[in-house]
């Protein structure tokens, strides 16, 4: 189940102006950079007026925060769905993660690259990435067997997975990521894997 996360291909005839802006705004500022990517080009893009689009969307601001929204329910839902579709278990993680890193428009974590893009604008981007990271580490946390130090492994754990992103986001090949975070797995949680 290798997700695409592209948010364009659901604009149809019926999408209202609100949804395209968002939608136009999710697949460029994913591909190509929060920063980089000016509100021109989205009104452009999204077939809206800019008189439409500030109606909908006050500031640039406030369309990135609705985008991260919108983001994280999307791909948290995609994790818990694959995670469960592969058996629920730690080892649930390298399936999930390597159907994500091999997505034909795989370009890491949204949130860690916002983070990297928005760091003199952290009002709009620390809220929704530290929920983002919290239900991430829970969904983590949910494959352990629960235990007093179950908590403190998913933490080790998630980071390692946040590493492998990144990794897998600059490398050429994937698989490195995946191994390496196979053996940090192996051994945090030897009985878990």
């Amino acid at each position: 189940m290798k997700p695409t996360f592209t948010a364009r291909e659901q604009i149809t005839d019926a999408s209202s102006a609100r949804e395209r802006i968002l939608y136009t705004a999710h697949d460029l500022f994913y591909q190509n950079g929060i920063k980089s990517t000016g509100i021109d080009k989205i009104i452009s893009e999204s077939r809206v007026t800019k008189t439409t689009f500030y109606r909908h969307f006050s500031s640039k601001d406030l369309l990135i925060d609705t985008y991260l929204e919108y983001r994280h329910e999307k791909w948290i839902a995609w994790f818990n769905e694959s995670l469960s579709k592969h058996g629920s278990q730690l080892s649930a993680l390298y399936p999930t993660l390597s159907d994500w890193f091999q997505s034909t428009n795989y370009r890491g974590c949204a949130f860690i690259n916002g983070m990297g893009e928005l760091n003199d604008n952290t009002t709009i981007i620390n809220p929704i990435t530290t929920q983002h990271k919290e239900a991430m580490l829970n969904s983590i946390k949910n494959l352990l067997n629960a235990d007093r130090a179950a908590t403190n492994i998913a933490q080790q754990i998630a980071m390692a997975v946040d590493g492998a992103i990144i990794k897998a986001q600059f490398d050429q090949c994937h698989q490195p990521a995946l191994n390496i975070l196979k053996q940090i797995i192996n051994t945090l949680a030897p009985a878990e894997t």
